[in-house]
């Protein structure tokens, strides 16, 4: 065998090993508990355990909310990209529901709008009005959101032409996620003057009879859109959503909404946060506060 066999040869047994390792994959409905060592030069350890609906750690600055969020998030990114049930050279241990489930999906949001760094980002988007990472985030999203719309699209049709009456209804009901998103939308940003764009398959806004797109609202507006619409394209599906503070750009009542406003979207979103805002829990979400230091060990 020569050395382009070879190579054709092992490249086909990793795509099968991973495409059995897919297959066998069983999804996990939410986060239990999360535990890291070797945090702050390996003199604390971290163990928090989870509710199923929402998470918010709190506590002063310098602490390591961020921390935990951040190095949460990576240790599920390797999971992913691994396919890895653990990475002990990390130091965290992330436990599910149920116990033997082997993945999760999961997205993490970035609230700050800073001017995209990344070469290889910028290469991507060439010629693309995108410059900031919450632009880069809507980007990809816009193209979650065609992907979620033709989803949808396929099981509607499967179901008007099935011959069963039920399935009507059944199909009714999946066109209203979408219109409750634009509506919610709409409302949120009456102040402005913008509306969504109800005959597009991308996501542009109306504004005194001009089409803008989602890249020239304010970073706040872009922020929000990025929050709800993720929660959109989750489908209902059980999902994580991980924010590190992600009251930054938002008017205090558009944080006193964001949990609901998540939660409404996708009754099924796992939510784990740290903030700073106290708007952030006073629609109904005390109980769900962390204080660091009562999963520090």
């Amino acid at each position: 065998m020569n050395f382009v066999q070879h190579c054709i040869t092992f490249a086909y047994k990793v795509f099968t090993f991973q495409f059995k390792l897919r297959i066998m994959e069983k999804m996990a409905q939410y986060i239990k508990s999360i535990e890291i060592d070797s945090l702050w030069n390996n003199r604390k350890h971290i163990y928090w355990e989870l509710r199923p609906d929402v998470n918010i750690l709190s506590g002063s600055n310098g602490v390591g909310k961020s921390t935990i969020i951040n190095r949460s998030a990576g240790h599920l990114k390797v999971m992913r990209d691994g396919r890895l049930t653990s990475n002990p050279q990390d130091g965290v241990t992330v436990n599910f529901f149920p116990e033997d489930a082997t993945s999760i999906q999961f997205d993490v949001i970035s609230s700050i709008d800073r001017p995209i760094m990344s070469s290889e980002m910028l290469e991507k988007v060439s010629g693309a009005d995108i410059r900031t990472e919450l632009d880069w985030q809507l980007y990809n999203l816009q193209r979650r959101y065609l992907n979620y719309q033709v989803n949808v699209g396929n099981r509607i049709i499967t179901l008007l032409t099935s011959g069963n009456p039920d399935d009507q209804r059944l199909a009714t009901e999946l066109t209203k996620p979408k219109k409750m998103f634009q509506d919610l939308v709409d409302e949120l940003f009456a102040p402005t003057a913008k509306t969504i764009v109800r005959d597009s398959n991308e996501i542009l806004f109306n504004q005194y009879g001009e089409t803008i797109p989602p890249y020239m609202l304010s970073s706040g507006e872009k922020q929000l859109l990025v929050i709800m619409l993720t929660a959109l394209v989750q489908e209902g599906r059980h999902c994580v959503m991980l924010m590190d503070e992600p009251e930054i750009s938002l008017h205090i009542e558009w944080q006193q909404r964001l949990i609901t406003l998540i939660r409404t979207l996708n009754p099924n979103t796992q939510i784990i946060l740290c903030t700073h805002s106290p708007a952030i829990i006073m629609d109904g979400w005390m109980d769900a506060v962390t204080e660091i230091e009562d999963i520090v060990q």
